[in-house]
């Protein structure tokens, strides 16, 4: 058997992934949607929006329960490369009564919220507070965690800060926080 010259082998395998990239593939057959798209929605929407629903037909998810969210807590985190911060909530019923978080970057700087530059502007299906700078803090139960979520709150950081943070988890049960 003859063998050929790398290069030649090389211009092969491209020709060969370049023709393999232009192949159809197989018909799969199609599984009803949970809903008929819209003039406005493709096929490929509709059918990504449906597989929630399918895995729930196949007992795989569980949906989460829309209840009223209640935690309070005063907690401290670190990790072993110095991110770190700490949270303080009072929730009950939804209804935020309580509210100050820190986080501390390492060689970054830090970030402060405080329910005093707050409104609660949603109340289900998650706790939402929004700041009139456009910060916006958010808050959910999943699981036995309760998780508070920022966004667009680079002014309320040291520069350079806010890339790097991430959201509070607290341990429902517990009261600790990561």
């Amino acid at each position: 058997m003859r063998r050929l010259h790398p290069a030649l082998r090389a211009a092969a395998l491209a020709a060969a992934l370049l023709l393999g990239a232009c192949a159809t593939p197989p018909e799969r057959k199609a599984e009803p949607a949970a809903t008929a798209p819209s003039s406005t929605q493709s096929a490929a929407q509709a059918a990504a929006e449906a597989e929630p629903t399918r895995a729930l037909q196949r007992g795989r998810l569980k949906p989460m329960p829309v209840r009223p969210l209640s935690i309070k807590t005063d907690c401290r985190f670190k990790d072993e490369v110095g991110y770190g911060g700490s949270a303080v909530l009072d929730v009950s019923y939804s209804e935020v009564r309580a509210f100050a978080a820190k986080v501390e970057v390492p060689k970054r700087g830090s970030c402060q919220f405080d329910l005093a530059d707050f409104k609660q502007v949603l109340k289900e299906p998650h706790v939402e507070l929004q700041a009139r700078d456009g910060c916006t803090v958010r808050m959910w139960e999943q699981g036995e965690q309760v998780t508070v979520a920022f966004s667009e709150c680079a002014k309320r950081c040291t520069r350079g800060t806010f890339e790097y943070v991430w959201p509070i988890l607290v341990d429902r049960t517990s009261g600790q926080c990561t």
